[in-house]
C-alpha cells in the first residue's frame, strides 16, 4: 500500500528480483479519498523472459488510514481493444456534453 499517489505503482518483482510487471507510463485522472489512475505496462513472459506487448490498466484506489489501496481495476489487453473503447467513448461524448 502507498501513502501518496506518487508512491502508487504497478511494478512487480518476484522473489528473485525479476521485474515481472513493468510500468511504462502513469496518469492520475482523479485525486482524493478515491483516486483513479491509468497505467501503461508490460508483463514478462516467464518462458522467454521477454516483455509482452503493452497493456493498459485503469485502477481505483481508496485512501483509508493514510494509505491507498487498490479497490478495483480494469485491464485493456490489446491495442485493438483500446481503439474500440476510444471509438465508443467518442461516439458517446456528444450525448454526455448535452447535459
Amino acid at each position: 500500500m502507498a501513502e501518496t499517489i506518487d508512491d502508487i505503482t504497478i511494478n512487480w518483482e518476484d522473489e528473485e528480483g525479476r521485474l515481472l510487471v513493468k510500468e511504462l507510463k502513469k496518469e492520475v485522472l482523479t485525486k482524493g479519498s478515491w483516486s483513479t489512475i491509468i497505467f501503461m505496462y508490460q508483463e514478462m513472459d516467464k518462458r522467454t523472459e521477454e516483455y509482452k506487448p503493452a497493456k493498459i490498466r485503469v485502477g481505483r484506489y481508496q485512501k483509508r488510514g493514510g494509505r491507498y489501496s487498490l479497490q478495483s481495476k480494469f485491464n485493456i489487453s490489446s491495442a485493438k481493444q483500446a481503439k474500440q473503447l476510444v471509438d465508443v467513448l467518442q461516439g458517446w461524448l456528444p450525448e454526455m456534453e448535452q447535459d
